[in-house]
């Protein structure tokens, strides 16, 4: 993440974290698709936890966040922080049992990088956890098109969901899965989202992946 887009996250820290009370559905939705795969069972990890929406409801204990005031919101919810870029880990080798990326690969610089810092500090048969907004979805080709219409979202790069299964083919990960909510334009939701297996036409999309016994 760049120094332009971390001072964005620094500025309007509050009105991020506002967005989850004003969408509560989608929020909730997002989280029972989360829950679905993620199984900390041991230290655990959020890499971009922001101000600890996600890592709170899924018992994610340590996350790192570049942007000191969604930091300090994390932290006030309980998750122990660190500053630091997902491209640059403050971890050992095999330190975790879960690493977590949530709706954070569109921000950083280099996506690649991260995915080798977070593939780097989890032990072998970890677990990686990466939710994103499918580019390919009907959600993702909407944000795309009004993505210069958002301060958060003007220099979000979005991927679709294959890209990233193949980037984690190539990292070695086994036992690959996907599901996906979020059917409906925000608007229109006035109750929970199905959570579905596979991904395509949800715009939120879980992968969840093991990595190798095997350093």
């Amino acid at each position: 993440m760049d120094g332009e887009l971390i001072q964005i996250f620094e500025e309007s820290a509050q009105e991020y974290d506002d967005w989850f009370e004003k969408n509560r559905l989608v929020y909730e939705s997002e989280i029972l698709a989360l829950k679905s795969f993620a199984a900390p069972g041991g230290l655990s990890l959020e890499i971009g936890v922001g101000t600890g929406r996600f890592a709170v409801p899924l018992g994610l204990q340590v996350g790192v966040e570049p942007a000191p005031a969604m930091a300090a919101m994390a932290q006030k919810r309980g998750v122990k922080i660190l500053r630091a870029v997902g491209e640059a880990l403050p971890f050992r080798q095999g330190s975790f049992h879960l690493a977590a990326i949530i709706t954070t690969l569109c921000f950083l610089r280099d996506p690649w990088l991260a995915l080798a810092e977070a593939t780097r500090i989890l032990r072998p048969g970890g677990q990686i956890l990466i939710a994103e907004i499918d580019k390919d979805s009907p959600l993702g080709r909407f944000y795309e098109a009004h993505k210069q219409e958002s301060r958060f979202y003007r220099q979000a790069r979005f991927y679709a969901v294959d890209q990233v299964l193949g980037w984690l083919k190539k990292l070695g990960y086994e036992r690959v899965q996907t599901c996906q909510t979020i059917f409906k334009p925000l608007e229109e939701i006035a109750g929970l989202e199905p959570v579905r297996e596979g991904h395509g036409d949800g715009g939120f999309v879980v992968i969840s992946a093991r990595k190798g016994d095997r350093e």
